[in-house]
């Protein structure tokens, strides 16, 4: 049963995948604008752009277009940029790796913030603080991550200067990074100034991606906490003497923690994608600011390769949570 289960959950990914590669195809196709065009010089002539556009394998049909390009794909040949003249993989091993802990370090930071907040709301229900808390969370709910970006640049950019505005480390720093994990590859080297310095400058896209995830987490985990302690075996629990902060966190948490995983999850794919405008107004290095670039250019094969890196996340995401909830949840487990 295991192994058919992940057997359909492979043949699905392979039809999703090629679903999203096949609408993509052909909206980029049908819609206003030629690429060759936006890159060509104004004085060349009709057999230059003839030429340009034969290079790109965009002289011919819809169909046959597809087809090279699929083909290509599948043996690794992403095709290359229009507008950067390079490969569109080495551009997306280059980017990918800031996105992934950007988007990590920001979940990581959710998850942490909105389960404090669940519990000290949980702690703290049918008392004076429990409406404060709740509408506290609702007001960082309502706030997309774009808008808690720039309020964090006036804010920890402008007003007081605590972060950098911009980037993904200082350049002048003088480090070669054997990998592009700056991060991980700084804190591994032992090297914690540089691994400082990339935390500084990850502080504030982290908190405008993670704060809204936060109050959903928080919102979410505090009912389903709420749901629980008033559960039979956390009466019993709580008459054999067992404190309030033990019963949540012993007791109720583990019943209540898996419709928090499945939609933590969700969102999660929610926040890959946010990364594209938050990395924007932070001018980082990641492929969701790339992406803004490819579209503005009408970088066709770049384009391509990061919608596909992107259905790509979004599918170990959804496969993740299911193994998450099944852990979590021993009837699952089990059956």
């Amino acid at each position: 049963m295991i192994a058919l289960s992940i057997f359909n959950r492979v043949v699905m990914a392979a039809v999703t995948l090629f679903g999203v590669a096949l609408i993509v195809f052909v909206l980029l196709r049908v819609v206003p604008g030629d690429p060759i065009a936006m890159m060509i010089s104004p004085g060349a002539s009709d057999a230059d752009v003839a030429a340009l556009r034969a290079h790109y394998g965009l002289d011919a049909s819809l169909p046959v277009q597809f087809d090279l390009w699929l083909k290509a794909m599948m043996a690794g040949d992403f095709g290359t940029s229009i507008s950067l003249k390079r490969s569109v993989l080495d551009l997306l091993g280059e980017r990918l790796p800031a996105t992934l802990e950007l988007a990590i370090a920001a979940l990581f930071v959710a998850v942490g913030l909105g389960a404090a907040i669940a519990v000290v709301g949980t702690l703290l229900r049918h008392g004076p603080f429990e409406p404060i808390i709740d509408a506290l969370n609702g007001l960082f709910l309502a706030v997309p991550d774009f808008v808690w970006a720039l309020a964090l640049v006036l804010v920890l950019g402008v007003f007081y200067p605590l972060f950098p505005l911009s980037g993904r480390i200082d350049p002048t720093i003088d480090m070669q990074f054997a990998t592009p994990f700056y991060l991980i590859e700084s804190l591994v080297r032992l090297r914690f100034a540089v691994f400082g310095d990339v935390v500084a400058h990850m502080v504030m896209p982290v908190l405008a991606l993670g704060l809204p995830l936060a109050a959903i987490i928080a919102r979410v985990l505090k009912a389903a906490l709420s749901e629980a302690m008033v559960q039979d075996y956390i009466l019993l629990a709580r008459l054999k003497g067992m404190s309030e902060l033990r019963l949540v966190l012993q007791e109720a948490l583990r019943n209540a923690i898996g419709p928090t995983i499945a939609l933590t999850g969700v969102q999660f794919t929610f926040l890959i994608g946010g990364t594209v405008i938050v990395e924007r107004i932070f001018s980082y290095p990641g492929i969701g600011n790339m992406a803004i670039d490819a579209v503005i250019n009408r970088d066709l094969p770049l384009i391509q390769g990061l919608v596909l890196v992107f259905g790509v996340l979004f599918i170990l995401v959804n496969l993740l949570v299911d193994l998450l909830v099944a852990a979590f949840n021993p009837r699952l487990r089990h059956g």
